[in-house]
Order: C-alpha cells, then sequence, then structure tokens
C-alpha cells in the first residue's frame, strides 16, 4: 500500500513536471492555449512581406502591442494582405499611421513596426493602414549589387585603352 502511494505521488509530481514544460514551450513560442488579448484589428498591404509569418510581433518603439493574426494575397492586386491585432490599451494610433516590415537583429524575425503619424482621428477596428513599406529583401540587393558590377566591368572592357 505504501509503495502504491510513493508511485501515485511520483506520477503526479511527473504530470505537473511535463505540464509546466509545456506550458513553459508554448510561451516561449509564442504560442498560447488562452484566448487574445481583447483588442481591434488592422489591416495593412505590402508588396513583399519577406519572411513574415502570423503571430510576428507589431512593435511600437520596440514595444510590442499585438500580433499578426493572418496573412493573404489579393488576387486583383497582386499584394500581400496583412491582418493584425492591435490590444486595446493602444487606441489612440492615429489614422496616417505607417507600417514598415522589419528584422530584428541582422538574422533575426521578422516583425510589422508602426509608426504613429500626426492625424487628430484615431485608427479603429476594421481600418487599413494606407502608409507601408514591404521588406527589404537581401537576395534583391546583391543580385542588384552583382548585376551592377557586371554591367560595370563590360562596359569598362568595352572602352579603348588610353593611350
Amino acid at each position: 500500500m505504501k509503495q502504491q502511494r510513493l508511485e501515485i505521488a511520483v506520477g503526479a509530481f511527473m504530470a505537473l513536471g511535463l505540464a509546466a514544460l509545456f506550458m513553459l514551450a508554448m510561451q516561449v513560442s509564442n504560442l498560447s492555449l488562452f484566448g487574445e488579448d481583447p483588442g481591434y484589428n488592422l489591416t495593412a498591404r505590402f508588396q513583399n512581406i519577406g519572411g513574415l509569418k502570423v503571430r510576428s510581433p507589431i512593435s511600437v518603439a520596440g514595444v510590442r502591442i499585438g500580433r499578426v493574426t493572418n496573412i493573404s494575397f489579393d488576387g486583383k492586386t497582386y499584394e500581400a494582405v496583412v491582418q493584425m491585432r492591435i490590444r486595446k490599451a493602444y487606441n489612440t494610433f492615429p489614422k496616417d499611421t505607417s507600417a514598415s516590415i522589419l528584422t530584428s537583429g541582422l538574422l533575426g524575425e521578422q516583425y510589422v513596426g508602426l509608426e504613429p503619424g500626426g492625424d487628430s482621428q484615431f485608427l479603429k477596428e476594421g481600418d487599413e493602414l494606407k502608409l507601408t513599406q514591404s521588406a527589404l529583401v537581401l537576395e534583391r540587393f546583391i543580385g542588384q549589387f552583382l548585376y551592377n558590377k557586371a554591367q560595370q566591368e563590360s562596359t569598362d572592357k568595352a572602352k579603348p585603352p588610353h593611350g
């Protein structure tokens, strides 16, 4: 009987430990079993979202104020449509606020950075951010640099030598 109680206690301790590890893993990975914070939804359209993902942070001045909730493609305008949820506590952003896709660190994750404007009216549920700046794609810049370098070398070879 004493052996059985000990086994039950060890089993319960292990179950609590696994549950705690699971909750920690959910927090670290930015996932949650509980509902989202109350807030309001905004939409922004970008030419290129780079590596932005659903659940990426929305930040202003380095403070996380929300998350990306959905990313879709508009077949008419050929743009990425990013839907985001902003926490209710941050409900005083001017209507002319701009959104940019930024990267945290050199190889870090991408996030949406908001830059407040100066309009006297505030964004509300369902509004669309009109001023957006797409992600800077490193491969595109490297490709342009190499193309320009190759073109420069070919024009240098075509020039007659001075003599």
